[in-house]
Order: structure tokens, then sequence, then C-alpha cells
């Protein structure tokens, strides 16, 4: 068979279809369906803005938190603590049983770990000068 390979960065989303369509097919065969949902809790302004929130996903009785932003005005009032509740919430009533999440070290680590989150991994210098951490916890 004879074959190409090329680099680029376009994300164009039929070759991201391509690609994940049989792997999703693969992981299926291999551990069931994965029941992906997409779960997103906004926070928005009174003229109905979204301004943040959390965006996240459950797959494989897992919730992963992708994004969570609170704008800086209105930080230090229980909305980070709330959207991550109302997430894990719902996280449970889908069947799910843990969350994941991951934050840079000049994010919140200590806001998730206060909440009950645990570091399972870091990888060091990403970005540079900072780590990444893998946070879990049972829900």
């Amino acid at each position: 068979m004879d074959y190409k390979l090329s680099v680029t960065d376009v994300a164009d989303d039929s070759v991201q279809a391509a690609i994940r369509a049989p792997l999703v097919a693969y992981n299926q065969d291999k551990a069931g369906t994965s029941d992906y949902r997409a779960l997103v809790v906004t926070l928005t302004d009174l003229e109905g803005k979204v301004i943040g929130g959390l965006w996240g996903r459950t797959a494989y009785s897992w919730l992963f938190v992708e994004l969570l932003f609170v704008p800086e005005h209105l930080r230090g009032r229980g909305l980070g603590k709330t959207l991550l509740q109302q997430a894990e919430q719902e996280a449970s009533k889908r069947g799910c049983r843990n969350a994941w999440l991951d934050t840079y070290e000049f994010q919140a680590r200590g806001f998730y770990e206060h909440l009950g989150y645990r570091c399972f991994g870091e990888l060091p210098d990403y970005p540079p000068g900072f780590s990444r951490y893998f946070l879990t916890k049972r829900l």
C-alpha cells in the first residue's frame, strides 16, 4: 500500500472526523460505548451574554472539565465552586462516579484541591517555567 504523510497547521474538521471515526470504533469494540455527552454550565450577564462558565463532557462514567472561567471582577463570590458543583451534580445524574481536569501552576490547583480534587500527575515545564497539573475526584 502506498501512502503519503503531510504536516499542516490547518484544523480541518473533515480530517479530524476521518481520524476520529476509526479510533472511536476501535475504542468502542474494546471498551464499549462511551455515552459521550457535552456538559456546559454558562455564566451570563443580565443581557444574556455569556461571560464565563464551565465546558466539559461525560464519557465512560467520568466527568472531564475542559474549561472553567469566572471573570476577574466576579471572583471570590463562590461562582467557580457553584459552576463546578452544578457540573458534578449533573455528571452524577448521568451515572458518573469520578471527575478529572487539568490546570496550570499559575491557575487554580489550590481551588480544586479545596473542593476535594487531588493531584495525580504533573507535566513540568509546560508552559516553560511552570507545571501543568492533572487532578481527579470521586463524585
